[in-house]
């Protein structure tokens, strides 16, 4: 029992401090490279930021703050109070680090796509390090989670790249400003492929194809020591027309060594598929849900 709440306590400082810092990163790709090429990233902020302009309504602040409520209560109320929890977390902490690294001497860069590119990256890092932890630093970002679970298609990259968009269009609609749309339509762009990244690269597993004559062997040490689910398929060679068996098997990347060194162990001379696979679900794996990313 000692050792299940020890390990559930590590589980959620781990979850805490990939959010903190996580936010950390974006704030750091907003006020050194964003902010000082004046690139508008889109989202809550970036409309926060024009209502502001045109309008001299209280403070960007404010205004991002009575655009965030509603999203936060409909995100709590579709997405469950972990959710809210983990999102109040990156948006404090955010608001915080946006502040205290705005203070941080900005050194001076005569070519505009060193932050277009880096602001991006470090940016999408960022939001995709939250948002990968079920939370998000509020603004767009609980959007696009409700947006994900009506279009399951669609990949949050894609998602978050359509809304910032469309406040970047409508930057350079009210200011006319077309250069500077245009620059941070490149910089939104990065952001959404490494926010994408983040999400799904690191989100998967290998699918392992053995074809042998040993492959009932083979299918009971992987069952045994390795404690994955093991199916066999009917296979037939095309030149011999040889019935056998094929064992296929889902694992964690982490164990495919073990995988090769059993396999091999059997039956040196067996042939081996190695596939790459995402987003496996069922006993071993997780669970479906319709808010998974």
């Amino acid at each position: 029992m000692a050792i299940a709440t020890k390990n559930k306590v590590l589980k959620e400082v781990v979850w805490v401090l990939t959010i903190l810092v996580g936010a950390a990163l974006y704030s750091i790709g907003f006020d050194l490279f964003w902010k000082p090429a004046a690139l508008n990233g889109g989202g809550v902020s970036g409309l926060s930021l024009i209502i502001f302009k045109a309008t001299g309504f209280a403070s960007v602040g404010i205004i991002n703050f009575l655009i965030n409520v509603p999203l936060f209560v409909a995100g709590r109320a579709k997405l469950g109070n972990r959710f809210f929890i983990g999102s109040c977390i990156g948006m404090l902490f955010s608001s915080v680090t946006l502040d205290l690294f705005d203070r941080i001497p900005v050194p001076q860069m005569d070519n505009i796509f060193l932050p277009i590119i880096y602001g991006g990256i470090i940016c999408g890092l960022g939001v995709g390090l939250i948002v990968r932890s079920n939370a998000t630093a509020g603004g767009s970002d609980i959007l696009i989670r409700l947006i994900k679970m009506k279009r399951q298609n669609a990949s949050v990259g894609t998602i978050s790249l359509c809304i910032d968009t469309c406040v970047i269009l409508l930057n350079a609609v009210v200011f006319k400003d077309i250069q500077t749309a245009l620059y941070s339509g490149i910089s939104v762009f990065i952001y959404s492929k490494v926010f994408d990244a983040v999400i799904y690269s690191f989100d998967f597993s290998r699918v392992a194809l053995i074809i042998s004559k040993h492959h009932g062997e083979i299918a009971e040490v992987i069952a045994e020591k390795m404690q994955r689910g093991v199916t066999l398929l009917e296979g037939e060679g095309y030149y011999t027309h040889e019935h056998t068996k094929v064992v296929m098997t889902a694992l964690p990347n982490k164990q495919l060594p073990e995988l090769k060194q059993l396999v091999t162990g059997v039956d040196p001379d067996a042939f081996i598929i190695i596939q790459d696979s995402h987003n496996i679900l069922g006993e071993g794996f997780q669970k479906y849900s319709k808010t998974n990313l």
